[in-house]
């Protein structure tokens, strides 16, 4: 029985938001996205000339999704959702510092950098990497490099990417870095 609620709730919320998209913002205006430290962050480091990671979404589908409360933490990341194996592009190009599994967590999971090693790119719950690709590994602006699914503790029912963005400082360790909201970078001028 419980697997028969889990699988209707499942569905549920992966129709609500399919249909209805995530979430907009609490009340970010102009004037706030100005002078927030996001946007500070950005014109510093220069990275406003990226590809989405998936052909023909909108930016606003990031949306919203940064500020979201989950249980203990904050979300600080958009989740895009899409059909599971649809292609997922690198934003720009670097190099892909790590790739990881984290079964309680983003399950197949990529951490790619950019040129000068001050943006790591985070793309979480794949279905599986592109073939070749590795650690260490150049790669340029559009470069397919894993599929959409549903690893780690992704809902099985409701396949979507979870992207975010870190701002690094000079050790480059991504779990130490400053999140920003997609949105802003891909909104910013």
């Amino acid at each position: 029985m419980r697997f028969v609620a889990g699988f209707v709730a499942g569905a549920i919320v992966g129709w609500m938001a399919h249909a209805y998209g995530p979430p907009g913002p609490r009340s970010v205006t102009a004037a706030a996205i100005q002078n927030t430290k996001e946007t500070k962050i950005i014109a510093t480091t220069g990275r406003t000339n990226l590809r989405l990671p998936i052909d023909g979404m909108s930016v606003e589908a990031m949306k919203g999704g940064f500020a979201e409360h989950r249980p203990g933490h904050e979300h600080e990341a958009a989740d895009i959702l899409a059909p599971r194996d649809t292609a997922v592009h690198a934003v720009d190009d670097g190099t892909i510092a790590k790739l990881f599994f984290s079964k309680g967590g983003g399950g197949n999971t990529i951490y790619q950098f950019d040129p000068g090693g001050r943006i790591c790119y985070y793309y979480a719950h794949l279905e599986r990497y592109a073939n070749g690709v590795r650690d260490g590994q150049a790669v340029s602006k559009g470069d397919v490099i894993g599929y959409v699914g549903t690893s780690g503790n992704a809902p099985p029912n409701t396949p979507h990417l979870h992207f975010a963005v870190y701002q690094l400082d000079e050790t480059r360790r991504w779990w130490k870095g400053q999140a920003i909201d997609p949105y802003l970078v891909f909104t910013a001028k």
